[in-house]
């Protein structure tokens, strides 16, 4: 971008700059502190010029926004055309509770919607399970049966909205009971819209929810994006999510690292079944997290479209420009949230928002200030949104394409963080000897993720106990008597009235179907055929989330983690 002239007298004047101007400053006040580091303790230069991005090609490396390889951002027009989607992540209760926040949100202006299931539901059990005990509809919502579904979108046309599933182990459950639904409906299953998470790798490796062991919890996953890709090819069947990695502790580069990983390893499972990668290449997606330091976060969202657009043409042979894009969703830090003056989570949340934004996010949720004491009320939600709202309508940060590109330190931190990130794949893909799916299951089993993500965590917590990481409010400007918001507060009695709706369907339901539907299953699952139609069939005819996930569990086995000790 400069030639060697230029670059040459840019040098000569930094020293004129540095000698004159900037060394008497600071031979007589100094600075702030003598290290100056992002949250993920990435040391940041005090200028950025040229000089700093002197091998940057700008055709190659930045191009267009719409053009390979995307880091400037997936369209063309980004929100000058349309803004990003939208949504808070909601659920808690029964169904019938939910639903009513559901609508709530769309007539504050969400544009999609974002479930939240829970830990039951999560953990593929009942809610008359002896394990669901106290836990039903905590911390999102119940889902026993194909009946809570339907209850949870009543008056919700799913031709018209996008709806979100953070669900995992149970997603291809999930999965099934939408497109049921979508039948009901009388919906065309390739008109449906949203995202499954779906994503076992990142549970093995960071949040710790599982059911079957990874390689069958694998093979569900993949059922699900080959099903999606030939059935519903406007729904992403995975949400490859680095948003727990980062949450588990890592640094930008970690959760970036081992996010594109995991998506690689998924591609070469879809690959391996013979599927073609440039039909189902467009229907995956990622989602990342939205930290603290905004200029990092910018560099990790954009190096990670260039990444993934370079490896799946070089490594997996992606042709088409769609197979090749990376879209993602991003949710702001829950980790980076304080109890202490919880009104101060307001402004984290917009500057993360805005990273988000400036980085070209497709899809966006902002945490509620509250969620730090618990599920977020309805004024912390409607304060969430206006965020977005007002970043997207006034704050002028979506009238242009990749309004920090060109800045000499965000591409210079771009770059870095690319460097530093293909340090890491190329580290786990000769794990695998060459296999990145092989790498990831070894990673796993081995215990590296895990460690490597520890490090990272303890790390960080030292160098906030040792003052040198400011958490305003926690270890800096403190206050004695701090007022607690209002919280929301989930009723006691929502499990037995859960588990009366779930007596209710046991009765009503045609067992003898239940019965050979959940044979089906199991004989699909032991075929290693793709289990996806007879988890619908299962679904319609009421089966329940836990006699469909036991199935799996007799066929594969549970899963118990090893821990490595280091």
């Amino acid at each position: 971008m400069f030639d060697q002239d230029e670059l040459e007298q840019i040098r000569a004047d930094r020293g004129e700059w540095e000698s004159e101007r900037l060394d008497p400053v600071l031979s007589k006040h100094g600075e702030r502190q003598d290290r100056f580091a992002t949250v993920s303790n990435m040391e940041v230069d005090r200028l950025y010029t040229p000089e700093d991005i002197a091998d940057l090609d700008f055709g190659e490396d930045l191009g267009f926004p719409g053009e390979p390889p995307f880091t400037r951002g997936v369209y063309p027009t980004m929100y000058r055309g349309r803004t990003w989607t939208m949504r808070q992540f909601a659920g808690f209760g029964t169904a019938e509770e939910t639903n009513e926040r559901f609508h709530y949100l769309i007539e504050e202006g969400q544009t999609g919607l974002s479930t939240a299931f829970d830990m039951p539901t999560l953990m593929g059990i009942d809610s008359d399970h002896r394990m669901a005990n106290g836990e039903v509809g905590k911390e999102g919502v119940a889902v026993d049966t194909l009946r809570d579904m339907e209850i949870l979108f009543d008056g919700i046309d799913l031709s018209e909205i996008s709806t979100s599933f953070t669900i995992n182990p149970s997603a291809v459950v999930i999965y099934a009971m939408y497109l049921a639904l979508a039948d009901k409906q009388g919906v065309d299953r390739e008109e449906i819209r949203g995202t499954l998470q779906n994503d076992m790798f990142k549970e093995f490796i960071a949040q710790k929810e599982w059911v079957v062991p990874p390689e069958p919890s694998l093979k569900l996953s993949t059922d699900v994006i080959e099903f999606s890709a030939e059935h519903t090819p406007k729904f992403k069947p995975v949400s490859v999510s680095g948003y727990h990695i980062r949450e588990a502790g890592s640094t930008a580069v970690q959760e970036l690292a081992f996010t594109l990983a995991d998506g690689m390893a998924y591609v070469e499972d879809c690959l391996d079944r013979g599927l073609d990668v440039d039909e189902f290449g467009p229907t995956l997606s990622f989602f990342f997290n939205a930290h603290n330091s905004l200029f990092e976060e910018v560099a990790k969202f954009r190096a990670a479209r260039r990444i993934w657009a370079r490896i799946m043409e070089e490594w997996y042979g992606a042709e088409t420009d769609e197979a090749r894009m990376m879209k993602f969703h991003t949710q702001t830090a829950g980790q980076s949230l304080t109890a202490q003056q919880p009104m101060n989570n307001v402004v984290r949340v917009t500057i993360q928002a805005l990273a988000a934004v400036l980085g070209g996010t497709q899809s966006l949720h902002t945490n509620s200030y509250d969620e730090a004491l618990a599920l977020p009320s309805e004024d912390a939600v409607r304060v969430s949104l206006r965020t977005q709202q007002i970043i997207a309508e006034e704050s002028g940060a979506a009238d242009i394409v990749d309004p920090l590109g060109g800045s000499f330190a965000v591409e210079s931190l771009t770059d870095q963080v690319e460097s530093e990130t293909m340090a890491y794949i190329e580290e786990i893909r000769e794990m695998g000897d060459g296999s990145m799916r092989e790498g990831v299951l070894r990673g796993i089993d081995e215990g590296y993720f895990q460690r490597e993500i520890q490090d990272s965590a303890y790390e960080y917590q030292q160098r906030v106990e040792r003052g040198e990481e400011t958490v305003v409010g926690v270890n800096e400007y403190s206050i004695e008597e701090d007022t607690e918001p209002e919280i929301l507060k989930v009723d006691e009695d929502v499990q037995a009235r859960q588990r009366e709706r779930l007596a209710a369907v046991k009765d009503e339901r045609d067992d003898e179907a239940v019965e050979d539907a959940l044979a089906a299953v199991g004989e699909a699952a032991e075929n290693e055929e793709n289990v996806v139609p007879a988890v619908i069939e299962a679904v319609k005819a009421y089966a329940t989330m836990g006699e469909i996930m036991s199935v799996f569990e007799q066929q594969y086995g549970a899963y118990r983690e090893t821990v490595h000790v280091t």
